[in-house]
C-alpha cells in the first residue's frame, strides 16, 4: 500500500478494502494490525488485480465522486468507476464541435504530436550531454532526426500523414534505446512486455494514464472524445492524446534512470505464463516508491512561468486544453520540459 498526492495505491493480491465510517480499512489476512485511512485524505483509489473493493466502499466513492481504477499486475489499465462526472455541457459541446471540424481537429492533434517529439528531443539531448564521446554523436544525430520529424508533423496535411510521422519517430526512438541505457533491448514490446525494461515502461504508462484520465474528468472533459487517436468505443482517446507529450520525460526518463543506476534487479520481475515479464510484489512496491518521488519533482512550465510538480502537470494541461476548446486561447500549448 502506498499513499501519495491524495491517491491510495494498493498492489498486494489478497488485500481487501472496506468502508468503516468515514475511513477506508485495508485488510490482508497475513498482515497483523489495523490499517485505517480517513477518506477525506484520498481523492482516488488505484488497485491492482487481485485486490477486493467492497460494495459499500465503491458506493461511497461513487457518491463522493472519488474514482476507483483497476490495473493489471503490470499496471495496464483495466477499468475505472466513479460518480457523476463534472457537469459542464458547454465545454463538452465545444470538445465535440472541435472533433467534428477536420481542420481544427488536425491542429489540436498536431499540438499533441509536437509536444511528444519535442520532449523526445529534450530527453535525447539531456542524455547526450552526459554520454561518452562514442555514444554522444549518435544520440545527437537521433535528436536531430526528431527535430526533422517536428518539421514534418507541422506540415502534415491529414491525420493519416501526422500519424505516419509520429509512428516513424517512435519506432526510430525505441529501436535506438540501447544507446540510452546499457542492457536495454531495441524496440517496444507490450501485451505482454518481453523484458524488464518494457515491463517497467508499461507500468509507468499505466500510472500516467490513470493520472491523465482523472485530470480530464476533473476539468469536465470527456476522456473518450480525442483528436489524434480518434473515437472508438471503450477507448479513452483524449487521455491517450494528452499522454503523448508526457511519455518521454515523465515515464521514459524515469525508467531509463532506474536502469542506468542499476536499481532494477532479478527480484523485481518474473517470467509469467503468457511468455512475458511481470513485476513481482517487491518490484511493484519498489517502482511505486520511486514513482512517488518522481511525481514530486518540479518542472518549469513556460506558459505559467513557474515550477510545477510532475504529479500536477496533467491537471494543468487538461485545464489549458479546456481553455482552448472554450475559445479562451487561440491554440493548445503542449507541455515542453526544460
Amino acid at each position: 500500500m502506498t499513499e501519495l498526492l491524495r491517491t491510495l495505491f494498493v498492489t498486494t493480491p489478497g488485500t481487501s478494502l472496506h468502508l468503516e465510517g468515514d475511513t477506508v480499512r485495508i485488510y490482508h489476512p497475513e498482515r497483523a494490525g489495523r490499517n485505517v485511512l480517513p477518506l477525506v485524505r484520498i481523492e482516488q483509489l488505484v488497485v491492482w488485480k487481485g485486490v477486493e473493493v467492497t460494495n459499500d466502499l465503491l458506493l461511497r466513492c461513487a457518491a463522493d465522486n472519488r474514482g476507483v481504477t483497476w490495473l493489471s499486475r503490470n499496471g495496464r489499465f483495466l477499468g475505472r468507476v466513479g460518480g457523476n462526472q463534472i457537469g459542464n455541457p458547454v465545454l463538452r459541446l465545444a470538445q465535440v464541435r472541435a472533433y467534428d471540424d477536420p481542420e481544427r481537429r488536425l491542429e489540436i492533434a498536431k499540438s499533441f504530436v509536437a509536444g511528444k517529439l519535442q520532449n523526445y528531443r529534450q530527453l535525447l539531448l539531456r542524455i547526450a550531454r552526459d554520454a561518452e564521446p562514442a555514444r554522444q554523436g549518435q544520440i545527437r544525430e537521433l535528436a536531430a532526426a526528431h527535430a526533422d520529424s517536428l518539421t514534418a508533423a507541422a506540415s502534415a496535411s491529414s491525420l493519416t500523414d501526422l500519424l505516419g510521422v509520429e509512428g516513424a519517430a517512435a519506432r526510430l526512438y525505441f529501436q535506438n534505446m540501447p544507446l540510452l541505457a546499457k542492457a536495454v533491448p531495441p524496440g517496444r514490446t507490450r501485451r505482454p512486455p518481453e523484458d524488464q525494461f518494457n515491463c517497467l515502461l508499461s507500468f509507468g504508462y499505466g500510472m500516467l494514464r490513470v493520472a491523465i484520465t482523472g485530470a480530464l474528468e476533473q476539468v469536465g472533459l470527456d476522456p473518450y472524445v480525442g483528436y489524434l487517436h480518434g473515437v472508438r468505443s471503450g477507448k479513452p482517446s483524449l487521455a491517450l492524446d494528452l499522454m503523448e507529450e508526457f511519455r518521454p520525460l515523465l515515464v521514459d526518463r524515469f525508467v531509463l534512470s532506474l536502469f542506468n543506476r542499476k536499481e532494477i534487479n532479478a527480484k523485481h520481475t518474473i517470467n509469467d505464463p503468457a511468455g512475458g515479464v511481470a513485476l513481482t510484489d517487491d518490484g511493484r512496491a519498489f517502482v511505486l516508491d520511486r514513482w512517488s518521488k518522481a511525481r514530486e519533482r518540479t518542472w518549469r512550465h513556460s506558459a505559467l512561468k513557474r515550477d510545477v510538480p510532475a504529479g500536477l502537470l496533467p491537471n494543468v494541461q487538461a485545464r489549458l486544453l479546456a481553455r482552448h476548446l472554450r475559445g479562451d486561447q487561440p491554440a493548445y500549448q503542449p507541455w515542453i520540459g526544460s
